[in-house]
């Protein structure tokens, strides 16, 4: 199954694409979205999620997006129809890496999506580049949450040095030149929340579409991720999501 298509069946009931839940996703928006902020751009934002909450939250903003895949985009465009938005989303499809704009932007969001950058640090030093003086950056990536073993390493396809504790996840992220004015660590329980619905909601796709080609595919990466998780990186692997300003 193309990857693209396995992960939107994946977040069908969660598409945040993230451990986050609704609640904190809104509590983060509104933290980072000043009263006079009118422009706001999310760099790596796949199907859109994060910028159609962003416009019903707030109807006098303009928003664009950023992503390399069609597929994404064309759902993003779909939700902003459906949110009725659609006439203040601008969609972009291209690497976020490589985005460059006219004119800055009051909020840029970038959350999970770090890996299309090189890294935490990398994402912020793109983000710098088009963020209005006064602007907010909301970032989210992970983070360990205790020394990884084997298991969780292997689950990840990760290397020890891919991430940090959050003590020292938040240090480089403010040697960087940046001030955290709000974060959010994502519990236990909303990490649970998100996996099972991952893993829920492709299985459960695979399950009622057992005459489709792809289904062997999707019930076996299903049962795959949540073998990776349970018995890999859960307790390990954490989120953290920061609200950053420049730092004088």
């Amino acid at each position: 199954m193309d990857r693209q298509r396995r992960s939107h069946l994946a977040h069908a009931d969660h598409p945040i694409a993230a451990p986050i839940a609704d609640e904190s996703v809104a509590r983060l928006l509104d933290r980072a979205v000043a009263d006079e902020a009118d422009r706001a751009l999310d760099l790596g934002c796949g199907g859109g999620e994060w910028l159609r909450r962003l416009l019903v939250r707030y109807p006098w903003m303009r928003a664009e997006g950023v992503d390399t895949h069609t597929a994404a985009l064309e759902r993003a465009r779909e939700g902003a129809e459906e949110s009725e938005v659609a006439d203040r989303l601008v969609l972009h499809e291209m690497d976020a890496a490589v985005f460059a704009s006219a004119h800055r932007f009051d909020v840029v969001l970038s959350v999970g999506a770090a890996h299309a950058f090189g890294g935490l640090l990398p994402t912020l030093a793109a983000a710098r580049e088009l963020l209005a003086p006064d602007g907010h950056v909301l970032v989210g990536d992970g983070f360990w949450e205790r020394e990884p073993d084997a298991a969780a390493l292997s689950a990840l396809g990760a290397t020890w040095d891919d991430y940090a504790d959050l003590a020292t996840t938040v240090d480089r992220v403010v040697a960087d030149g940046w001030t955290p004015v709000y974060g959010h660590v994502s519990t236990a329980g909303e990490w649970d929340d998100y996996e099972w619905s991952w893993t829920g909601s492709l299985s459960r796709w695979a399950l009622d579409h057992r005459e489709e080609p792809d289904a062997l595919d999707a019930y076996k990466a299903a049962a795959e991720h949540r073998s990776q998780w349970l018995s890999g990186y859960r307790g390990t692997l954490g989120f953290v999501t920061l609200v950053l300003r420049r730092s004088p």
